[in-house]
């Protein structure tokens, strides 16, 4: 029990390190994009601007706009729900796992849509609660379409945990013959994170910086923490579902890097889409083609199992 709680204290502790090269990481990758050289001031090559930039914030006055107790315990919520998704990190040499993993992922990431609801509500502003609005339906639209596609991967690999898909593709990777699904995961992904071009509840052109407009200094690091966090996370399931790779060998490495220059570079790259538009996509297309893919997979596996 004491190994498990060290082992998990230091997972979080390498996480938030990784968090903060991250952030830099992404702002020198949007920096070249746009033909710029971006943090390159601080030690060698703006090495530690991400430490610098933590610091500045942690160190700002905070002084409370809202009386609501849940002013400040909502981003909390948001941080520590993004911390217990690591719970199903696969270890090299499996100190501990969940059975069910697959469905405690499906669990955490139904609540993750509370936490910014309440951040927008309790930030008594107009920019806060509409993006707070649209993160409601815009999260829970797609975590439909994530849900599906992880039965759809339940039926693949006949269990609920995340340990089976190694196992289940030694000889060919998931990616290859359910290639349409891991596009739309893709895509999924991307709108669960509120990443661009869907992150409208973010949308600084229209919403100044969204629901989370009011927040400022230590509250706002923990939702800084969390979304990417969360990005991360999102990076390593990817590459265990559709990859299937043995943890932490240098090809598992090399897929999970292109996930995250991935989530990155498409941000310097595509324009905001419009709202109708993204929820047009989801209920009428993307909806309808998971539905028909879930359909063929089943009919598959019931064809192999008479057979």
């Amino acid at each position: 029990m004491m190994n498990n709680l060290l082992n998990y204290i230091l997972l979080i502790i390498m996480i938030l390190i990784s968090v903060a090269f991250l952030t830099l990481f992404e702002r020198k990758i949007l920096g070249y994009i746009q033909l710029r050289k971006g943090p390159n001031k601080i030690v060698f090559k703006g090495l530690f601007q991400p430490f610098s930039d933590a610091l500045k914030l942690l160190t700002k006055e905070i002084f409370y706009l809202s009386i609501n107790l849940s002013y400040m315990y909502s981003p909390m919520i948001m941080f520590f729900l993004s911390m217990i998704l690591w719970l199903i990190y696969p270890w090299i040499y499996k100190f501990y796992f969940i059975d069910f993993s697959i469905i405690y992922l499906m669990l955490i990431l139904s609540l993750m849509v509370y936490p910014v609801m309440m951040i927008g509500w309790v930030s008594m502003c107009n920019y806060s609660i509409l993006g707070s609005l649209r993160s409601v339906s815009q999260m829970i639209s797609f975590e439909i379409l994530l849900f599906l596609m992880f039965f759809i991967m339940m039926i693949m690999i006949e269990d609920y945990s995340f340990l089976e898909f190694f196992k289940f593709q030694k000889n060919i990777n998931f990616m290859f013959f359910l290639y349409p699904l891991y596009l739309i995961f893709l895509i999924s992904v991307l709108i669960d994170l509120n990443r661009v071009p869907f992150d409208l509840i973010e949308g600084e052109s229209e919403l100044v910086s969204g629901f989370n407009l009011e927040y400022f200094s230590s509250l706002f690091v923990l939702i800084f923490l969390s979304e990417y966090m969360n990005i991360m996370f999102i990076s390593v399931i990817l590459t265990v579902m559709f990859y299937g790779m043995n943890n932490w060998s240098l090809y598992f490495l090399l897929i999970f890097m292109f996930h995250l220059i991935f989530l990155i570079m498409i941000r310097g790259v595509l324009p905001r889409i419009r709202y109708d538009i993204l929820m047009k996509a989801c209920w009428l297309e993307l909806l309808m083609l998971i539905l028909m893919y879930c359909f063929f997979i089943y009919l598959m596996k019931e064809m192999i199992m008479l057979n």
